[in-house]
């Protein structure tokens, strides 16, 4: 049988009929995969699946009371789904239909991000297709903790279909004639100030918001596991001293989106909406407004037409709109506590943008060392000159 690792699953593809005949061979092959990968969880892909008797459904029973938590079954087919439903499996396992498939040829894309694209099926519908096969658990993530927030009244896309696009996974989204922010704004200039008050506006209701301590997790935890695994990058001293101020940060139970750029905000009935909720968590706004510093300031540093490639904006336009969000962000402030603020938002930055870069890989091979090496320089100019990531509430 083949298989294929998703995050913590091990997903195995029977083909055929598993029937009396059958059965303990399958139940063999599925305990090998089982050992070969410890602590994984299992899945059961049905897509090609046609058939499965009482023999098969008793092995997966065995497999599910023997490693203590439910297999899974995904893609079942109508008449398997009406074999497990009329045994009562579907209340055993959890048992998944045969997901829709479409086709996005030709359809106008409207968003790149980390992890996928954006594509408008039509006025009504947008589609994200992930950018690797092995993306299940992130969207169902994803749809968890946009429904958490949609609940706590963030504005925020609830996906309601996961469909199969060729050989990946994409989240299905109804939004009346939506357009990213990003778009709206290149597409009408003479609108800009109205956007983006608009645009920070709601960056600032998404912060006042507040979660349980266990709903989310917890956005400086992150970057302390993403610091250790940058140890062989970061100077010992620069990244002790960042460790001591991550480690200083009082608990927050506010919520963060973790990647708040203008391509993430669709715009439906002239009202800004979040997308891609995967990284949701809770902690300082810091955290965000470093994510849209690496976004308009830090990336553009080594190569000069970032933004205009990533976002269709120019470096100059990139970088007027990161002052534009400080500006309004901290509205009220005089311009010598708004540049103490931004030191705080660009020493975290360069954190993220190392870990963008490195631990992500989100770079040209040719500009990977020269960012780390300018990402670290910065650093070091910076970490003399903040006492605190905790950023002053506007």
């Amino acid at each position: 049988m083949r298989t294929q690792t998703e995050g913590d699953q091990i997903v195995v593809f029977p083909v055929g009929r598993i029937n009396n005949d059958n059965a303990r061979e399958f139940e063999e092959e599925t305990r090998k995969i089982l050992s070969g990968n410890p602590g994984k969880q299992l899945v059961i892909d049905a897509d090609e699946l046609d058939y499965i008797s009482s023999a098969g459904l008793r092995v997966l029973l065995k497999l599910t009371t023997e490693t203590g938590s439910p297999v899974s079954v995904r893609n079942v087919g109508a008449e398997l789904y009406e074999i497990f439903d009329m045994t009562g499996f579907t209340q055993l396992l959890s048992v998944t239909k045969k997901m829709k498939e479409i086709n996005v040829d030709g359809c106008e894309i409207i968003g790149r991000g980390a992890y996928g694209t954006v594509y408008k099926i039509d006025a009504d519908t947008i589609v994200k297709v992930y950018d690797s096969a092995e993306t299940l658990p992130l969207i169902e993530t994803e749809r968890k903790k946009a429904k958490k927030a949609f609940i706590k009244g963030i504005p925020t896309a609830i996906s309601y279909d996961i469909v199969r696009v060729g050989d990946s996974y994409g989240s299905v989204f109804e939004l009346l004639h939506a357009d990213n922010l990003n778009d709206v704004i290149r597409e009408e200039p003479e609108r800009a100030d109205e956007l983006m008050a608009k645009y920070v506006n709601m960056i600032k209701s998404v912060h006042k918001v507040e979660a349980e301590s266990s709903e989310f997790p917890r956005a400086g935890k992150n970057f302390l596991k993403c610091l250790d695994e940058l140890g062989d990058v970061i100077p010992q001293d620069v990244s002790e001293g960042i460790r001591k101020l991550l480690n200083e940060m009082p608990e927050d139970n506010h919520i963060v989106h973790g990647d708040l750029q203008m391509k993430n905000v669709m715009f439906a009935d002239e009202e800004p909406m979040l997308i891609d909720m995967e990284s949701l968590s809770t902690g300082d706004p810091v955290f965000d407004l470093q994510s849209l510093f690496l976004c308009y300031c830090a990336y553009n540093e080594d190569e000069p037409d970032n933004t205009e490639n990533f976002l269709g904006i120019t470096r100059e336009t990139a970088e007027s709109i990161w002052k534009q969000i400080l500006k309004l962000y901290f509205e009220g402030f005089s311009e010598e506590q708004i540049r103490k603020e931004e030191d705080r938002i660009r020493l975290l930055g360069y954190v993220g943008f190392l870990i963008s870069v490195v631990l992500n890989g989100f770079t040209k091979p040719e500009l990977r060392e020269i960012r780390i090496a300018h990402a670290v320089e910065h650093m070091r100019e910076l970490l003399p000159q903040v006492n605190t990531f905790v950023i002053t509430k506007p």
